[in-house]
């Protein structure tokens, strides 16, 4: 897997900017209206478009030493898996969670999915967005109760709209592979 990193970056770009962005005015999860939405989902569960965002975060996971990796249900879950996945390519698989919105209220109740972390674990918690920040933070709260270390963050893309900040307020670094800046609005006919 020796594709060149640049390439790939732009390659995702160029499908995020086709498959993921809508232009118009719409309300948000958080309630808060914007001029614009993303769906990450429509890159990261089609084959190329995960492949990618796999190989860019993979190589931020390496760099960052981590040992699982993972995120709050339903954004990280593609992303999480295919990494995992990719990462036993070269013999050195890293292990994925999921972190539930709600802990189980029947059989073993566990608040993450997957197999147990622990103190030995440097974790990266990913998403496919960053708005508020506080997906993260639900993410990395869950995890540090097991007793692992967060590394970092790790979000397809930075909406700008202070998810950063608020992860930087509470000592986690957030790493983006794309900012909302990046994909300016077409120009009106």
């Amino acid at each position: 897997m020796s594709e060149d990193p640049g390439a790939l970056h732009a390659e995702l770009h160029e499908l995020l900017r086709q498959r993921s962005f809508r232009f118009g005015d719409f309300v948000l999860s958080s309630g808060r209206r914007s001029d614009v939405y993303f769906d990450g989902k429509q890159v990261t569960l089609e084959g190329r478009g995960l492949y990618l965002v796999s190989r860019l975060v993979l190589a931020r996971c390496r760099s960052l030493a981590a040992t699982a990796v993972g995120g709050l249900t339903l954004g990280a879950d593609p992303i999480a898996a295919g990494v995992a996945a990719l990462s036993a390519v070269d013999g050195r698989p890293l292990r994925a969670f999921i972190v539930r919105k709600e802990v189980k209220a029947h059989g073993t109740g566990r608040a993450i999915e997957g197999p147990p972390l622990g103190a030995a674990d440097r974790t990266v918690i990913v998403d496919d967005v960053i708005t508020s920040g506080s997906a993260f933070l639900t993410a990395a709260e869950r995890v540090l109760e097991t007793g692992a270390a967060v590394v970092a963050a790790i979000a397809v893309v930075d909406r700008e709209e202070g998810g950063a900040e608020a992860l930087a307020a509470r000592g986690l670094e957030l790493q983006s592979l794309f900012r909302r800046s990046d994909f300016p609005a077409p120009a009106r006919a």
